[in-house]
């Protein structure tokens, strides 16, 4: 494992600090990179929420919420975390709470403020006014927003200027924490520090690329936001897309936030738009899902909903650019799939021709980076079996697993994505123009929905989507990728 390095002291303000993401994500990734070492002793935790909580009874909600998901703890390892968590209690549409953040604060304004809002979009920038309003801004903040921003190009253009009239751009970090992978990350290494792979990184050798985002959850209580969003604007806008950017982007000329963010805002500028017949959206019907039954969509929203939001989407993509030209991009995405997995197929062109004779199929070799679960690179290639009596050929994995490779425990996605913030490095996080440019793309596919009359095909779940999806791909003459492996 990387030696871990300490960053200088900073406070966290967590807006939405007895929230969900607030205890599934925030608060353990903060602790474990404390409990390794990395957060210097004087730094500090605000919880900002509207619950009638001291600091005593902050950390008695973190100890019941985040402690039993953490596994076993070091005692005094967290002592010392605990003792970082202050709760305010602050209306963040109103004027309460905030002279006694202002208060909480005062005497560090010349350390680094991470302020976190992990609330709806439609908060963000009433929030980021009032911060510097209170004259809480100081010229070492830096705001972190969550995915979406926004819900359409319009929405997000008003929160970006909401945001940008009292914070410089710089300061400002558009978090996907699908960036913060390590696997994500080695498709970067694997691209750019090996000479083996960049010179076949064109539609001269690569024949089509998948990327696929599957989940086997349904809901889990979030109805209410995701029966307005669906998995286009939940999953596609930001998390595919920008994976499609990692994966055909070209080089930047360093490894810099500005240099590699240029170079994926030139890819969602070359997407062209949708041909007739190129998406396929689908919501999940009863099913099940390693032996337990499942309800349908339908029934998790309540009885007697209707819904036509799609928790399912699989489309294909073309870019306008030389590197990519007539190179397929299909990207897929649902809930309630066979199985849990986020992977990165890069499917290169046969050989032109076999010396082996008709009987001995050729399999195209693939390039699998593998996101989740099992994080690692796969490389299948045409190997000849062992034994006498002929050349017998089969496909063969050449596996890199990073847990056999790399031991010890992988920092998850927020863990590095936090400190990235507080050492001021914005190369993981997404620009304004990014997200802009995401949304100009999909909005016209909204529109298009929202005038039709279609409704989402059905699928079983625990299957791979609608047949829809699997004859999208198979028209081309090609087939999805848990079919082949």
């Amino acid at each position: 494992m990387s030696q871990i390095i300490p960053v200088s002291a900073f406070d966290c303000v967590v807006f939405g600090g007895t929230g969900d993401l607030a205890t599934r994500k925030l608060l353990p990734a903060l602790w474990h990179r404390d409990a390794d070492g990395q957060v210097p002793p004087d730094s500090r935790i605000f919880a900002i929420s509207r619950k009638p909580l001291d600091d005593d009874a902050y950390r008695a909600f973190v100890e019941e919420t985040v402690r039993p998901k953490l596994g076993a703890v070091d005692a005094a390892a967290w002592a010392r975390f605990r003792a970082r968590l202050r709760h305010v209690r602050l209306d963040a549409e109103g004027d309460e709470g905030w002279d006694a953040l202002a208060t909480a604060l005062a005497g560090a304004e010349a350390r680094v403020r991470v302020v976190y809002l992990a609330t709806a979009p439609k908060f963000f920038g009433p929030i980021a006014q009032r911060f510097a309003r209170a004259g809480l801004a100081t010229p070492a903040t830096r705001l972190v927003v969550e995915k979406p921003v926004g819900t359409d190009l319009a929405s997000a253009r008003r929160i970006n200027d909401e945001i940008g009239a009292v914070f410089d751009e710089a300061c400002v970090y558009r978090i996907d924490h699908y960036l913060g992978k390590e696997t994500v990350q080695n498709l970067i290494a694997l691209r750019f520090a090996n000479s083996l792979f960049e010179p076949l990184w064109s539609s001269q050798w690569i024949d089509h690329v998948q990327i696929t985002v599957a989940e086997t959850v349904g809901l889990e209580g979030r109805a209410g936001y995701y029966d307005t969003s669906g998995a286009l604007r939940d999953m596609v806008q930001n998390h595919l897309l920008q994976l499609l950017c990692l994966v055909a982007m070209e080089p930047p000329r360093a490894f810099a936030a500005d240099a590699v963010r240029d170079e994926k805002l030139k890819v969602l500028r070359a997407l062209r738009p949708l041909a007739e017949g190129a998406i396929v959206r689908g919501q999940y019907a009863a099913g099940a899902i390693d032996g337990a039954a499942v309800p349908a969509y339908a029934q998790e929203l309540g009885p007697g909903r209707v819904s036509r939001a799609e928790t399912f989407v699989a489309l294909r993509l073309d870019l306008a650019n030389w590197r990519w030209a007539g190179v397929p991009f299909y990207l897929r995405t649902g809930k309630r799939m066979a199985r849990k997995t986020s992977e990165i197929v890069i499917a290169f062109k046969p050989v032109p021709h076999s010396l082996f004779g008709e009987s001995v199929r050729l399999e195209a070799n693939r390039l699998v980076v593998r996101l989740q679960p099992d994080e690692g690179i796969t490389l299948r290639l045409m190997t000849k079996e062992p034994g006498p009596g002929g050349l017998r050929l089969r496909a063969a994995p050449l596996d890199l697993s990073f847990a056999e490779t790399f031991a010890g425990r992988f920092p998850e996605a927020y863990e590095r994505l936090l400190m990235d913030v507080v050492r001021g490095n914005p190369t993981l996080f997404m620009r304004r123009d990014e997200v802009e440019a995401a949304w100009g793309w999909i909005d016209p596919v909204v529109r298009a929905w929202e005038r039709g009359a279609d409704a989402p095909k059905s699928y079983v779940a625990g299957s791979w989507g609608p047949a829809a999806a699997t004859a999208l791909i198979e028209r081309d003459g090609r087939t999805w990728h848990e079919e082949l492996a």
